[in-house]
């Protein structure tokens, strides 16, 4: 199984939203039950170039349109991007990002949690990984 988490780096510190985070960090998961572990198999770029990616904007919310056809390309870009992953961890994603992410399979997984470390959330969210 593999999960995609938000990071602002690649120290692997969870940025709350997912639509425009600077990277994300892709895991596997192996095992089952308590014996579950998670392994860092490559850390990605968030493919979108309307953003600012070294002043990302954590707490920004989206207002665009439902027909901005090129802000949801680029929510787009996103999917592609995690494409292959089963589960995104996320705290919040708009509807565009949530759009674009599911239209590729993955399954968004919210967190609410208090941890900022992108491995703390994973074991504690691993019990809700099917």
């Amino acid at each position: 199984m593999t999960i995609a988490i938000p990071v602002k780096d690649e120290n692997l510190t969870f940025f709350s939203n997912a639509g425009h985070t600077p990277k994300f960090a892709i895991f596997t998961m192996t095992g089952a039950g308590m014996f579950k572990s998670f392994k860092l198999e490559s850390v990605k770029n968030n493919p979108r170039t309307d953003l600012d990616h070294d002043h990302a904007e954590e707490e920004h919310e989206c207002s665009h349109g439902a027909d901005d056809a090129e802000h949801i390309a680029q929510h787009n870009k996103m999917g592609v991007v995690l494409d292959g992953c089963d589960y995104i961890v996320v705290k919040k994603a708009c509807k565009n990002t949530a759009n674009a992410i599911t239209s590729h399979g993955v399954k968004i997984l919210k967190y609410s949690g208090e941890s900022f470390k992108a491995e703390s959330i994973l074991r504690e969210v691993s019990s809700l990984f099917t």
